[in-house]
């Protein structure tokens, strides 16, 4: 929608695309609620095209008054302190609370979860790595994401040890 108009629906497999639900909590549903909320704002404008035999479809694109906003919520967003969440930490910091054989059966599933992740985004990075539509901006973002899992995958392995120990 920033670079060309987009239905809700091109929104969503963008989304997906860009494995963008990965970072943050976001639905399909809330997707097409916030077209709407963005629309009524007047940050976006509809337009109704219909392509061959097609019926028609409503694409949205930014209003004057939506590229105002959003350049406004980048600078707001690079401003905000960094949180990085890891629902992981939850059970980490209580395992204590188990025995030496629930610990390694949590530990475990945390690895086995870390590398599915890991090989996803690796291959994700791998197929998106020579595509010319990837922006360079994107590709570090993807980058960035391995970086993160390897970093995870070698702290897990010091907790691990140090709980052996």
């Amino acid at each position: 929608m920033k670079t060309e108009p987009l239905s809700a629906y091109d929104i969503q497999k963008l989304v997906e695309y860009r494995n963008i639900s990965k970072w943050v909590k976001i639905s399909t549903p809330s997707i097409y609620k916030k077209v709407i909320t963005l629309e009524d704002k007047g940050l976006i404008k509809k337009t109704l095209v219909k392509e061959g035999k097609m019926p028609e479809k409503a694409v949205y694109s930014l209003t004057a008054e939506g590229e105002k906003e959003f350049k406004n919520l980048m600078v707001l967003t690079s401003l905000q302190p960094i949180r990085i969440f890891l629902d992981l930490n939850a059970v980490i910091v209580n395992l204590d609370s188990l025995s030496a054989q629930e610990q390694k059966v949590c530990l475990d599933n945390i690895e086995k979860n870390l590398k599915m992740l890991k090989t996803s985004l690796e291959e994700n990075q791998n197929m998106k790595a020579s595509l010319p539509e990837i922006s360079q901006t994107g590709k570090a973002v993807l980058n960035q994401q391995v970086i993160l899992a390897e970093a995870i995958e070698n702290w897990l392995q010091d907790t691990r040890k140090n709980l052996n120990e």
